[in-house]
């Protein structure tokens, strides 16, 4: 029997994995908590653990792993920027799910979007309060406007499908271009100058930390929309409020934010909100924020939670496991775009 440690453990999280196990030899242990230096000691006696994007698994979390035994690190996530890879080296195993459900990602991001240029969160508050005014409510069309996609891995390819659905231009950069997607690659200056919507689907890595701040945003036109489905670390926040108090930025859909960390996924409601910079940009009535929620469907979820029980399972059998994570993976600005991921 193989026994993993999942962290960072909501109802939802226990339910597709509780069915993704079904008679397999796998023995799961829930906890609420995040894993971190602090709650390591949680894991001794397990073969693995399973981590979610807000864990903090540093060097004195794997070097406490490594000395219980625990030999995988299975992600529940694309995303690996939680983990100290190189510490990890030669210590530990780190899996996860590169692609679990693009389409849930790149449809929330437009959900996100038409919901911001049509004021339909606006409208939805007012009309439940029996205003039916129309008073600045006018926003704009889609149609012919030019989407900036950075990042063409599986969820920037979807997210791209859709803006040319809706009859977009669609400009993108990666430095490993799809020859079979129908948008034009250009330098990222070039996509600041010229998009109306900028979109972010790439992973974090040290050297695309503050992709978005002051410099790139000066480049931006005026009135351009950015949305973040990706992390939270690739927008500089205080430049991003900076920008919208300048009219500069038109509007912001974010569902992650840099230091998200200790408030997303639980409730905060009735606590007062120390962060300061995340109750400017509250405040902002051209910011949509939500909780880092674009993966959750039912079918990512499913499809989470069958890649990580099958990455368990295949590392435990001694077999090569195809979706291992490398340092060589995050040498790249946007990640190895040679096998695309997306980010949630």
């Amino acid at each position: 029997m193989i026994k993993m440690a999942m962290f960072d453990t909501k109802p939802y999280d226990r339910e597709a994995f509780s069915q993704a196990t079904g008679t397999e030899n796998i023995n799961i242990k829930y906890y609420e908590a995040k894993l971190n230096a602090d709650t390591v000691q949680l894991a001794q006696g397990y073969d693995g653990v399973i981590a979610f994007v807000n864990d903090v698994i540093d060097h004195t979390a794997i070097d406490a792993l490594h000395r219980y035994g625990v030999r995988l690190i299975a992600l529940r996530c694309a995303g690996f920027n939680q983990v100290d890879l190189q510490a990890a080296r030669g210590k530990i195993t780190v899996v996860r799910v590169p692609a679990y459900s693009p389409h849930s990602v790149a449809e929330h991001a437009i959900a996100m979007l038409l919901t911001s240029v049509r004021r339909i969160h606006k409208a939805y508050i007012r009309t439940k309060d029996f205003n039916f005014s129309l008073n600045g409510m006018t926003g704009f069309q889609l149609y012919q406007k030019t989407a900036g996609v950075i990042g063409t891995g599986k969820i920037g390819k979807e997210f791209c499908k859709l803006c040319l659905g809706f009859g977009m231009n669609v400009l993108a950069y990666d430095p490993y271009p799809d020859a079979s997607l129908q948008a034009k690659y250009v330098s990222l200056d070039e996509l600041f100058q010229n998009s109306d919507i900028i979109s972010l689907h790439c992973p974090l890595t040290p050297e695309n930390h503050h992709l978005i701040n002051a410099q790139t945003i000066a480049k931006m036109k005026k009135g351009v929309v950015i949305i973040n489905t990706s992390r939270g670390s690739l927008i500089d926040t205080d430049a991003l409020l900076d920008g919208i108090k300048q009219r500069k930025v038109g509007a912001a859909c974010l569902d992650v934010y840099e230091e998200e960390s200790d408030l997303f996924f639980q409730d905060n409601s009735g606590h007062i909100l120390d962060d300061d910079v995340l109750a400017r940009l509250l405040s902002m009535p051209n910011v949509l924020l939500t909780a880092h929620q674009a993966f959750l469907t039912v079918e990512a979820m499913n499809n989470i939670a069958a890649t990580t029980i099958s990455n368990i399972n295949t590392f435990f059998s001694g077999a090569a496991v195809e979706n291992e994570v490398t340092i060589a993976e995050n040498s790249s600005k946007f990640g190895n775009q040679k096998t695309p991921v997306g980010v949630s």
